[in-house]
């Protein structure tokens, strides 16, 4: 498994540049709603498929979401979302 910091050099090299605000915010998400690596990737990914970019709050919301829902992985995230019919992924 990668951690997050891995996959943000990964997103990286697929052309998807983070400034240090944004990188600060990721790591502020996570740390205020005690997120794990998978689940911080997860809203990561669910937030550029959603807004085609990255939007901090968007995140924020997102990590707060699936830590409310005790959401644990990056599958029950996407079925979370699709369920619930929250965002077109």
């Amino acid at each position: 498994m990668k951690t997050l910091e891995e996959y943000l050099l990964f997103l990286q090299s697929k052309g998807f540049l983070f400034g240090e605000d944004s990188v600060g915010f990721i790591y502020f998400g996570k740390a205020l709603t005690n997120a794990t690596d998978e689940i911080s990737m997860a809203a990561i990914e669910c937030t550029l498929k959603i807004q085609k970019r990255f939007d901090g709050s968007f995140y924020v919301s997102l990590l707060e979401m699936f830590v409310h829902n005790k959401i644990r992985t990056k599958k029950q995230a996407i079925h979370y979302i699709k369920h619930n019919k929250l965002f077109p992924l």
